[in-house]
């Protein structure tokens, strides 16, 4: 049986064979000015770019935090962050990764923004035992994705968001109030999310029959799709008014162009990921005016930063002074990430240990920008979940907000308006 050599496998057998005098052993906690290296992979490049537009920010914002250093056991370790981006791409997320346990040798690493960056990042993590925390991908395609065993879990990669059945209640809500048909047309890619939400038992169709709506799912289609006619002569066969799913930017863009083309008018249009963001609104003009999405994070969420006492408000208004653009709900996730990383280089008893970093994860109870983060409360072994609500984009004045119009599964979450449907 073939044996795969991590890093520090492979480190421990090279201390065994040149073995040295135990007074000349150097460690971290000895050194002059002793460093953790945290490893950040994000999607800079590519089709879900959006994810990443406000790293810039974010990290800058960070660094000066943790400027100072943190403190442990009566030690200050200053904290290296060293960013990659994935490019989009799965395999390029595991190669980067990689890259960062192995040729930077990071103590931890972090990802977000979809199955296709976390799921590489923690897989390389969890095979070469490294510490990793991720967020912004549904617990589900992260941990079944993963072929996660819920008996069992993971050792080494630890994942904090919301869930499909927090999707699916909130995208629930939204329509229960809006009076049109309960007839649903389905828009599920061929990726890991995609799948996740279309699983006829995990996703969306078992929870939408048992509340009365039709689902009408012609099937996964292959993303980067230029013709999603089929799709939409399937939906107006059988007369959809609300159309959900879970695209990519330039997906939702092709598909919402050729249904207007083709003269379908849903009155609820209701898509995971694509309408995230204001610059795919902004694009859509006059017709992204009424779409609507989940909301993980907004200026309007009741939480402030454990690293540095910024309110959310703050937080996105912060970003929109710097770079004269519109908040994006990712801010507050990706500024988490590091609220726990810190929260956890700080408890560590000992830093040159990854099970003690490990420990020091698993018994994270704190409260950050996006809400609490606790790992003890599972829904499964290495998952913990953050609040969800949904809304509406709207034409407000000279811009269109995005505007909290249910938060019945999340009441601490301000509403902001009433849902209107599409004209």
């Amino acid at each position: 049986m073939r044996h795969k050599t991590t890093r520090r496998k492979f480190m421990g057998g090279l201390a065994a064979t040149f073995a040295a005098p135990a007074i000349l052993k150097h460690t971290r906690a000895y050194a002059a000015d002793p460093v953790i290296r945290i490893g950040h992979v994000s999607p800079r490049t590519g089709p879900l770019a959006g994810f990443a537009e406000a790293d810039d920010f974010v990290l800058e914002g960070i660094k000066a935090a943790m400027s100072g250093g943190v403190e442990n056991n009566g030690k200050t370790y200053q904290i290296e962050i060293i960013s990659r981006d994935s490019q989009s791409n799965p395999n390029r997320a595991a190669e980067v990764a990689a890259d960062l346990i192995l040729g930077e040798e990071v103590d931890i690493i972090v990802a977000a923004s979809t199955p296709d960056t976390t799921n590489p990042v923690a897989d390389q993590a969890e095979v070469n035992e490294v510490p990793c925390i991720t967020t912004d991908c549904p617990w589900q395609p992260y941990f079944f994705g993963r072929n996660g065993n819920p008996a069992e879990g993971f050792e080494f990669t630890y994942h904090f968001f919301w869930g499909l059945e927090d999707v699916i209640a909130n995208f629930l809500d939204l329509w229960a109030g809006s009076g049109v048909a309960k007839k649903v047309g389905a828009l599920f890619p061929n990726d890991a999310d995609g799948n996740a939400w279309g699983d006829p038992e995990l996703g969306f169709p078992k929870p939408l029959k048992e509340a009365g709506f039709g689902l009408v799912d012609p099937g996964r289609y292959q993303p980067l799709n230029d013709d999603f006619s089929n799709y939409i002569g399937a939906f107006k066969d059988v007369g959809v008014e609300i159309v959900t799913g879970n695209m990519i930017p330039p997906d939702f863009a092709t598909f919402w162009a050729q249904a207007a083309q083709q003269n379908f008018s849903p009155k609820v249009v209701t898509i995971g990921k694509a309408l995230l963001f204001p610059s795919v609104i902004e694009s859509l003009g006059d017709r992204g005016d009424g779409l609507t999405s989940e909301i993980w994070w907004s200026p309007n969420h009741p939480f402030r930063s454990s690293l540095t006492g910024d309110s959310a408000k703050a937080l996105a208004d912060g970003y929109t002074a710097l770079s004269g653009r519109p908040w994006t709900q990712p801010i507050g996730f990706k500024h988490a990430l590091f609220e726990v990383a810190r929260d956890v280089v700080a408890r560590a008893s000992d830093l040159d240990d990854p099970a003690s970093i490990i420990d020091a994860i698993k018994s994270t109870s704190m409260s950050t920008v996006v809400g609490d983060v606790d790992w003890s409360k599972g829904p499964v072994p290495n998952v913990t979940k953050t609040p969800l609500v949904a809304g509406q984009w709207q034409n407000r004045g000279d811009a269109t907000e995005l505007v909290i119009t249910t938060n019945k599964q999340a009441p601490e979450i301000p509403v902001g308006g009433d849902l209107k449907l599409l004209s």
